[in-house]
Parts: structure tokens; C-alpha cells; sequence
């Protein structure tokens, strides 16, 4: 069962990055990237930051997060008071493209039935 506090923080981390990104980055590219979830180890040294984004190139995105990530993390630490600010880790998550990717193919199975 997880922590309470550890799921407090990692919702405060999760609406600080996602505004450090559209307000405080000036890289424009950032500015698209939705941040979907985090998951911080109890001990507050890592966080995963699950992100999302449409209509970029996936892997110029995750290099451009990985060279702002002390930037964030500095934001960060200015935002949000707890005693040490996790190291952050840029994870894509492709959750939506999959669900895509399931509803087109049970669109096909639909389509392939109906004739």
C-alpha cells in the first residue's frame, strides 16, 4: 500500500514540473510535453516522471527534457518544501498511443464483423 505523504509529493511533483514546463521553459518544444504521472521512491532520492506528447518528435523531446532536468528540479525545489528534491527521470509513456493503437484495431475486428 503506498505511503500517503509519498503519493502527496508525487502529486505536487506532478502539477510543479507540468507548470515549470508551460511557464518557466523556454525551450517551445517543452511547452507541448503533458505530464501524466510520478512515482518518487520513498527515500525522495528519484522521481519518474511520466510524460506525453503529441505531434513532436518522441526522442528529440526526451533529450531536450534530460538537459532541463536540473533547471526543473531547481524550480522545483523553490516550489515545493520536503527536505530533499528527488532526482528526476523522464519516462515516455505511451499508454495513449497504445490505447490508440487498440481502439483502431477493434475498429477493424467491428468493421470485419459487420460484413
Amino acid at each position: 500500500m503506498p505511503n500517503i505523504k509519498i503519493e502527496r509529493i508525487n502529486h505536487a511533483i506532478l502539477e510543479e514540473v507540468s507548470l515549470i514546463l508551460m511557464r518557466e521553459v523556454k525551450n517551445q518544444d517543452l511547452k507541448f510535453v503533458t505530464v501524466t504521472d510520478t512515482e518518487t521512491t520513498s527515500d525522495l532520492s528519484y522521481s519518474k516522471i511520466y510524460y506525453t506528447v503529441m505531434d513532436k518528435n518522441q526522442d528529440l523531446i526526451q533529450k531536450e527534457l534530460e538537459k532541463a532536468s536540473p533547471f526543473i528540479r531547481t524550480k522545483l525545489a523553490e516550489k515545493i518544501n520536503i527536505r530533499h528534491t528527488p532526482e528526476l527521470r523522464f519516462i515516455y509513456d505511451n499508454s495513449i498511443s497504445y490505447g490508440e493503437h487498440m481502439d483502431k484495431l477493434l475498429k477493424e475486428v467491428k468493421e470485419k464483423d459487420s460484413k
